[in-house]
């Protein structure tokens, strides 16, 4: 199994929750509101005539949990919805996991995604 985790603009998250629930074949998701930056260094504003940088900017971390035949399924969703070519896409990562637990029914494993 492996932890697939893709920090993406706010903007991309209608689409791709829509595009999981009608295209992947994957139980769930969890999104988490998130603060960052990159290669994007930040934005320059204006409040009140006054130039404020603000070098954290809002994205959103999307994780799923998949048996490894389906991680470049998923991948392959993420691109081909949140790529733009444009600096501040965001970036996704895959981690191993050794081991699921569902609390309610003790289910180990695949079973328990």
């Amino acid at each position: 199994m492996k932890k697939v985790e893709a920090i993406i603009q706010q903007e991309k998250l209608e689409e791709l929750k829509y595009a999981i629930d009608h295209e992947a074949e994957t139980s769930g998701m969890t999104v988490t509101q998130v603060l960052g930056c990159g290669q994007q260094k930040g934005l320059k504003e204006y409040v009140r005539g006054q130039e404020v940088i603000t070098t954290l900017l809002p994205k959103i971390k999307v994780s799923f949990v998949v048996n490894d035949d389906k991680v470049e399924d998923i991948l392959t969703l993420i691109l081909d919805i949140c790529q733009t070519e444009e600096v501040g896409d965001g970036k996704i990562f895959v981690y191993p996991i050794e081991e699921v637990i569902r609390i309610r029914t003790r289910e180990r494993g695949i079973k328990a995604i």
